[in-house]
């Protein structure tokens, strides 16, 4: 059965894909239309009630860019057992990571799609 989040959750990742950060507009363009070796991303996911920012299903990976809001945060700790706990992997960028070394951060990304089974 597919899973169906709630419509507030589903409202508010249509909001975030409507008005995202710039970081996240770069990391968008050098993802979406399966550009990374045909694997498919999706954007502003809400699931198991948080709002992921790109995930690949396909190889269970979860990507993240994160502003100075991050830093420390025992919430993206739990949340990230929570996901790790269901199969996935997580990449953590720092916003000026993918502003000012996009084709790092798309490298890094590369790699963990190529090292699915790890």
């Amino acid at each position: 059965m597919r899973h169906r989040p709630p419509e507030l959750h589903r409202k508010r990742a249509r909001d975030m894909r409507a008005d995202a950060t710039r970081p996240e507009d770069i990391l968008w363009q050098m993802l979406k239309d399966r550009r990374i070796e045909g694997f498919k991303f999706r954007r502003q996911v809400p699931l198991k009630g948080y709002i992921l920012d790109f995930v690949c299903f396909e190889a269970r990976l979860i990507v993240e860019v994160d502003g100075s809001q991050h830093v420390e945060s025992w919430t993206d700790r739990a949340r990230d057992a929570i996901f790790r706990g269901e199969g996935f992997r997580i990449l953590r960028f720092w916003n000026d990571e993918v502003t000012d070394s996009p084709d790092s951060v798309c490298r890094a990304i590369l790699g963990a799609l190529r090292n699915t089974g790890e």
